[in-house]
This record gives structure tokens, sequence and C-alpha cells, in this order.
């Protein structure tokens, strides 16, 4: 009988995680239909898509409130086609302020609930695993800590690696991408990712372009490639880039190959941290928030870091420069420093390749599939 399978993911990142588990699925089994909530990668691995809420990627309490009608035609509608197509299964991805609400009323209709990529209990308090318990039957962490987190709490939880490792992977031909993009191979090379959200670029952009205006002007020896999101508009980096006389370049995408040849990476907090580690490249973490929603959360983050590539770490390998803190000044002396100091970027490059190292072996979407499949087929039986 042909299994179906509703997914939900709700930003850039899920949309691609999706996907990937997508193909690894009908690999296995080509008679899956699958469908739900996704972006445009998960569609073109064949998902119906019937909403796409990637577009309105937010973070913090005040943008969130900006959208909520969306979110709320977008819940209504995932309950009400879940409860015409009944799925075998129901794969929440990431995006826990919305999956986590419908993982209740999922549970309400005695359908099997996977959550895939966990929310991050341990950033914003353990208490919420007891929730999960109650409404996700199985949880596939992507972190090995996670999995000791959720055992500890009796949870059917699964570690499968971490999916980015098949994903990043750069051109082993650096010559060529020096060619292509005309990039001076005799000057420093910074690569700015100041987010995937449209907020994110919004506050995170002028502080990095205000910082490479001080680093330039001390060292003439350095260019920076702005590596733009594929899910955002070139407009809006345009509209920030009016630092004129500045060696700064907007790059559509390609950023596993901008970023393996970079020296250096600015990188907004989230998932290009991993990324960036994987390319064992250095790197600082910035973010900004609203004030209003950092008001809020200040106080209700219980880790010493933000970073995921210092989470994993255990410790801080990389500098974050968060709200007040991420200051172009500060920004600026940290670079000019560590461009100059060849003992400490060997540092941070044996750190990193010890969290790609913890991110688990190549082939964890198939792992991950693999799992689901098996997890279904004993629901089954």
């Amino acid at each position: 009988m042909t299994k179906k399978l509703f997914f939900i993911a709700g930003e850039s990142s899920g949309d691609l995680h999706g996907a990937h588990l997508i193909n690894n699925l009908l690999a296995i089994d080509p008679t899956i239909e699958t469908c739900g909530i996704g972006g445009p990668q998960m569609k073109k691995a064949g998902a119906e898509i019937f909403e796409d809420l990637t577009d309105v990627a937010v973070i913090g309490f005040a943008e969130i409130i900006k959208n909520l009608k969306r979110f709320k035609a977008a819940f209504n509608l995932a309950l009400n086609k879940i409860e015409q197509i009944k799925p075998d299964a129901v794969i929440l991805i990431d995006y826990p302020g919305f999956n986590l609400k419908i993982a209740a009323e999922i549970k309400k209709r005695n359908i099997p609930v996977i959550y895939y990529i966990s929310p991050q209990v341990w950033a914003w308090g353990k208490r919420r695993i007891q929730l999960i318990k109650k409404i996700v039957d199985v949880i596939i962490v992507v972190f090995k800590f996670e999995e000791t987190l959720y055992k500890e709490n009796g949870m059917n939880v699964s570690f499968n690696g971490h999916p980015l490792i098949d994903i990043v992977k750069a051109n082993d031909y650096n010559e060529s991408i020096f060619q292509n993009y005309n990039i001076d191979k005799s000057k420093k090379i910074i690569s700015l990712l100041p987010g995937s959200r449209i907020n994110e670029v919004n506050r995170i952009l002028p502080v990095m372009l205000k910082s490479v205006s001080i680093i330039h002007n001390k060292n003439n020896n350095t260019q920076f490639l702005i590596i733009k999101s594929p899910n955002l508009s070139s407009q809006i980096y345009e509209k920030i880039m009016n630092i004129k006389n500045l060696p700064v370049r907007l790059i559509e995408s390609d950023t596993y190959n901008l970023l393996s040849i970079s020296d250096f990476a600015m990188v907004c907090s989230g998932t290009a941290t991993l990324e960036t580690a994987i390319l064992q490249i250095p790197m600082l973490i910035i973010y900004k928030i609203s004030f209003l929603s950092w008001l809020l959360i200040k106080n209700l983050i219980n880790i010493p870091h933000i970073g995921l590539v210092n989470i994993v770490a255990g410790k801080r390998i990389v500098p974050e420069f968060l709200q007040y803190e991420a200051s172009a000044e500060k920004i600026a002396a940290y670079v000019l420093n560590i461009l100059n100091d060849s003992k400490k970027i060997n540092e941070i490059k044996s750190d990193l390749k010890l969290v790609k190292t913890a991110l688990g072996a190549p082939g964890a979407s198939q792992r991950t599939a693999e799992y689901i499949l098996t997890f279904l087929s004993n629901t089954k039986s």
C-alpha cells in the first residue's frame, strides 16, 4: 500500500533538509507520496506543496506578531489537508514555534508525529522536553549531545548525523573559482554572510559594511564578497550597499565555492556557521534582533554560546558579536588582528575540523530515511 507522508518546513534551511530527505525516501521506495508545507526545493524533490512560508521567515517576537495572520492561515490549511489526506505520518522539520503547536493538534488525530531536527530545548529550557514527549512519537536529532538529552528523558530518539555533511561541498579546482569571479588571488578574501532572512540582512549587513570600511582603510590588501542568500532579492542588499569606494561585491549564491577560497568569514548566527565550519574557514559570528525581541529573550537563553559551531565544540572557538556588542569597531579590530595571527588561525582550523567530525559521517539523510521507513513499518505491525 502506498505510503503518504506530510511534511512541514517553514524556513529555507528546513526546505533544504526536507528536499534531501524526500529524495532519499523516494530512492528507497519510489511509490511514496509526499506533500505539505514547504518551499521550492521540496517541490523540486517531488512534494506537492500547499503553502510556502520560506518567504516570510522571521526571528524574534516582534517579527512573528507582524506575520501572525499568515501563520494562522497556514496552520489551519495544514490541519485541514492532514485531515483530508490522512497521511501515514507527519514529518515536522525544525521551525518549533509553528511545529510544536501543530504537533499537539496532529497527535489528537492519532497520526504518528516524527520531528526531524529538534527544537533547541538545550538553549530555551529543558522543561519543553516533557511537552515534546507528549506530542511527538519519535524525534530525529542532528547533534550527538541532543540524543543523550532526549534519551535521559525517556524519549524515542535517533541521531543519524547532520545532513549538512553531504550538502556542503566545494569545487576542488580553486583556480577556476578565482577566474570565474575575477577575484584577486594576491589579496585576502573576507566573505560576508549576513543571513537568509530579510530582517537579518537589514540589521546585520550595515554593521558588516561599516566593519569592511574600517578594515580596508587599515589593510588595503583585502577584498570582500557578500554571498547572497538564494531566497532573497538582490535589491535588498543593493539598498544597503550605499557605502562608496569599498571593495565589496555581491555574488549570487555559490556559497560553498566562495567560502572555500576565503581567508575569513563574517557570518550571521545560524546554519551558515556550521556550513563555514565544515569548510574549516575561520569566522566570527554576528547577530542582532529588534530591541523588543532582545528584551524578551535575553534572560531566557540558558547556554553560554549562541553560535552552533561553538555549541557543538563545547567551547568558544570563534567570537560572537551579539546585539550591542556587534559594533563595527570591535568586529574590525578582531579581523585585523586575526588576519596577521597565523598561529591562531591554525588553532581555529583545528577546532573546526573537530566540529566537522562531531557532526557525524556522510549519509545522514539516507540513514534518516531508512530509520523513518523502519519506524513506520514497526508502527503498522
